[in-house]
C-alpha cells in the first residue's frame, strides 16, 4: 500500500529511528514479533529502521500506542513526564490498534468491506472514528491491517504445529487442516480473504497486496512437499506445480463451504477431499 505524500516523516537525523529502536528495545522482542504488534509489515520495518524507508505518521502512532511512549517524543520533542494526579487512559490489551484490527476482522466477515463504516468499527472498539482514522488513516490501509493479521494469526499456528511434526506429511497435514473452515476464527478469515480477492479484482494496490501474500503461501506448501520428497514419504513431484494444484483446491473447496447450505460442501467433506489429494497425488507408494 502506498502512503498519501503527506504521511511519510521526516528523519534526517536519524532521531526518528533511534528513538522507535529504543521502543523495541524497552520492549525486549524481536523486530518481528515488534512488527505483528503494530501491524506492519516486517520488510517496511526492517527497511524503515536502516534508513532507506521513511516511517508514515500512522505508523509512529501505532509504535507509540504499543511501546506507551508519547507520539510528539517519537517524533523528536522531549520526553515528557506523565501529569502530576493524572489518571493513566484505560489501553484494550494488546493495544488500540490491534482492538481496531480485531473488530475490523469481525465486522467484514459479518457483513463485507463494502458494509463497514468506519463508524461501526469506532463504536465496536468503544472509541471514536477519529481515533480509528488516527491509527489507520484509509480503508485499503485498514483491510491491508485486516489481512496483515489474519496471515500472521495463520503463521503462529502454522509454526507450532509444523515444529512438532514428525515428517512433511504431518507437516501438511497440519497445513490442510489449519485452511479446513471449521472453527468460527478460520470462517471469519476465510471470509476476510473473499473481500481480498474481490477487491484485488478491482484496485492495483490491493492487488499487489494479493500477490504479496499468495506467493508466501504457496512458497510454504511448495516447501513442504519439497521437505517431503527428499524425506521419501511424498513422490517425486514438482514442489510448485504442487503448490499451486494443492492451494487452489483448498481455495476452491473452501468458497463452496462458505457460500453453500451445512449439509451440501461441509468442512469434512472438504477435508476428505484434501486429504485424497495428498493420498492419490503425493504419499509415496
Amino acid at each position: 500500500m502506498k502512503d498519501a505524500p503527506g504521511a511519510r516523516i521526516t528523519d534526517d537525523t536519524g532521531d526518528v529511528t533511534d528513538r522507535v529502536r529504543q521502543v523495541i528495545d524497552r520492549l525486549g522482542c524481536s523486530h518481528r514479533e515488534f512488527a505483528r504488534r503494530i501491524v506492519m509489515d516486517p520488510s517496511k520495518l526492517s527497511r524503515s529502521l536502516g534508513g532507506t524507508r521513511r516511517f508514515a505518521l500512522a505508523e509512529i502512532v501505532r509504535i507509540a500506542d504499543i511501546g506507551g511512549v508519547d507520539t510528539g517524543w517519537l517524533l523528536g520533542a522531549p520526553e515528557r513526564p506523565a501529569a502530576p494526579g493524572r489518571e493513566p487512559v484505560a489501553v484494550p490489551e494488546g493495544g488500540r490498534p490491534l482492538q481496531i484490527v480485531r473488530e475490523t476482522v469481525r465486522l467484514i466477515a459479518e457483513h463485507g468491506f463494502h458494509g463497514v463504516r468506519v463508524a461501526d468499527i469506532a463504536a465496536a472498539c468503544g472509541t471514536s472514528p477519529a481515533a480509528v482514522h488516527y491509527h489507520f488513516p484509509g480503508r485499503d490501509e485498514l483491510l491491508e491491517a485486516a489481512v496483515r493479521w489474519c496471515m500472521d494469526e495463520d503463521t503462529e499456528r502454522r509454526a507450532a504445529g509444523l515444529a512438532k511434526a514428525p515428517d512433511a506429511r504431518a507437516e501438511l497435514l497440519h497445513l490442510i487442516a489449519l485452511q479446513t473452515p471449521r472453527t468460527e476464527q478460520q470462517r471469519r478469515q476465510w471470509l476476510v480473504w473473499l473481500d481480498l480477492w474481490a477487491q484485488a479484482a478491482r484496485s492495483t494496490a490491493v492487488g499487489r497486496l494479493h500477490e504479496h501474500y499468495y506467493r508466501q503461501w504457496r512458497t510454504t506448501v511448495a516447501d513442504v512437499v519439497r521437505r517431503g520428497v527428499g524425506q521419501g514419504v511424498f513422490r517425486t513431484v514438482d514442489p510448485e506445480f504442487t503448490a499451486l494444484r494443492l492451494t487452489a483446491l483448498i481455495d476452491g473447496l473452501a468458497t463452496q463451504v462458505l457460500a453453500t447450505a451445512p449439509d451440501s460442501t461441509g468442512p469434512d467433506t472438504m477435508h476428505a477431499a484434501l486429504l485424497a489429494f495428498v493420498e492419490s497425488e503425493l504419499t509415496a507408494g
